[in-house]
Parts: structure tokens; C-alpha cells; sequence
């Protein structure tokens, strides 16, 4: 019988080991890392995943409101993303301007919007 556990959380594959092995097992990096690979590109290949430019992805690093970024990254303007979300221009501007939250309602709608998850924009 193995010392490891396959496990599936949230459809992510993990293996688990005894923690009296950990550290005694050999790790296979280059394995690892060929795995983790390939599950990304299966992703991508899915659009369970995409890339975003390095451009805009620091500007969120660099603190940015990440509806904005997410917005301009799919090409849209403030204007647009109202029409689409039923809601006003000038709301989701005090929202990308940390001058209002926005309820988790108009949240869920711009996400969907976006094609990106709430905890992306948030």
C-alpha cells in the first residue's frame, strides 16, 4: 500500500503523505513541475484559465482597481460596461475610484460582464 493520498479539492489534484515521510521522500522537481505544466495548458485549452498581459497584471500589483483594469483589458469602456450591467456609469466610476464598494449584487453583474470571477474584481 502507497504512503500517499490522492485527494481532489475544488477539482484540483493534491497528494497527500504521512507527516512522519515528509522530508523523507525523494521529490521529484522536474515531474512536479512537467505536471503542473501540463495541467495549465489544459486549462487554457479549456478557457478555465487565460493570460493576461504582464502590462495588466502589474497594474493591479501596483494597486489599481482591478475593475478597471479587468475593463479596459476586455476592451470596454466605462460606458459600455454600464449598458451591459444595467447600472450607471458614474456608480461603477466611484467603484473603480475606491470612492464606493458596490454591492455584491452589481459586483456579481459587472463580473459576469467581465467573464471573470467576483474575487477578481474585489
Amino acid at each position: 500500500m502507497s504512503p500517499f493520498l490522492n485527494i481532489t479539492i475544488d477539482g484540483v489534484d493534491y497528494i497527500a503523505i504521512p507527516k512522519a515521510s515528509f522530508g523523507s521522500q525523494p521529490l521529484d522537481e522536474e515531474a512536479f513541475d512537467v505536471a503542473r505544466y501540463d495541467r495549465i495548458k489544459e486549462q487554457l485549452a479549456s478557457s478555465e484559465e487565460e493570460l493576461m498581459p504582464a502590462a495588466f497584471a502589474d497594474r493591479i500589483f501596483d494597486g489599481e482597481s482591478p475593475l478597471r483594469v479587468w475593463r479596459e483589458f476586455r476592451g470596454l469602456t466605462l460606458q459600455s460596461l454600464a449598458e451591459k450591467t444595467d447600472t450607471s456609469r458614474a456608480y461603477l466610476s466611484e467603484i473603480e475610484n475606491g470612492h464606493k464598494d458596490g454591492s455584491i449584487r452589481i459586483m456579481k453583474r459587472v463580473a459576469d460582464a467581465l467573464n471573470v470571477g467576483l474575487d477578481d474584481i474585489v
